[in-house]
């Protein structure tokens, strides 16, 4: 019959490696701490730039005016030349989505290269109503 002590070495032999391996995992892009009336200046001053990371469907229906559009579903194999014809890299590149997730996930694809990249936290519905300008279709 196993013992308390027995039981919970075979407990922690299993749960302790979990435990290190969701640790070791890597964190994912924090949400810029900047406020939207910074990105707006940003926008304003040409120090930055704006990127919609949502697919075209989502686009289409509707998005910020000075927005780019580069899909997240477009960075699976990241073209760093077809990249570098949408971002700048000599400007702080805001990401948005729907509700924040996303972008956070093209943030950490577009750092590794050289990219100052913001995630906002949020989403395409929020901005609008903090009065970006939006407007429907490609």
């Amino acid at each position: 019959m196993p013992t308390p002590r027995s039981t919970a070495r075979a407990v922690a032999a299993v749960v302790l490696p979990a435990l290190l391996a969701i640790v070791a995992l890597p964190a994912a892009a924090e949400h810029t701490k900047d406020s939207l009336d910074t990105v707006k200046k940003g926008l304003a001053e040409k120090s930055a730039v704006i990127v919609d990371v949502r697919e075209a469907d989502e686009w289409e229906e509707g998005h910020l005016r000075e927005a780019r559009h580069l899909p997240m579903s477009s960075l699976k194999q990241i073209d760093k030349e077809a990249v570098a014809k949408v971002l700048p890299k000599d400007k702080v590149i805001y990401l948005h989505c729907q509700a924040g997730g996303r972008c956070q996930k093209v943030a950490d694809q577009l750092k590794p290269l050289g990219y100052d990249v913001r995630a906002l936290k949020p989403g395409y519905p929020d901005l609008v109503e903090a009065g970006f300008p939006a407007t429907k279709g490609k």
